[in-house]
């Protein structure tokens, strides 16, 4: 059974930072996009951040760009975001997801096939 699951989310005030770890199971994601999305109350989905199968390969939000850094370590199937200079905008639900064709990157939230449960990211002002 797939596995992915998110910690490290909480609340921290404006431009604090935090760090979101994704540990994966029950199959290896060496050949596979992973990202991190968040959505907020009334908002759509969005993706954060991708990163290819090797790391070499990277995609940011607009929004989160120059503050955000997504980055894997494949022997740990782990991955993370370190998120820094957080704003009450990035308040949302964080999750981790999987892209499951190999050797193809993925920048579409519609893309990812596996997902975690999610984590709460809440900055206060």
């Amino acid at each position: 059974q797939v596995q992915l699951v998110e910690s490290g989310g909480g609340l921290v005030q404006a431009g604090g930072s935090l760090r979101l770890s994704c540990a994966a199971s029950g199959r290896t994601f060496s050949t596979n996009t992973m990202g991190w999305l968040r959505q907020a109350p009334g908002k759509e989905r969005e993706l954060v951040a991708a990163i290819s199968w090797s790391g070499s390969r990277t995609s940011y939000a607009d929004s989160v760009k120059g503050r955000f850094t997504i980055s894997r370590d494949n022997v740990k199937a782990t991955v993370y975001l370190q998120m820094n200079s957080l704003k009450p905008e990035d308040t949302a639900v964080y999750y981790c997801a999987a892209y499951s064709a190999s050797w193809r990157f993925a920048t579409r939230p519609e893309d990812y096939d596996y997902w975690g449960q999610g984590t709460q990211v809440t900055v206060s002002s």
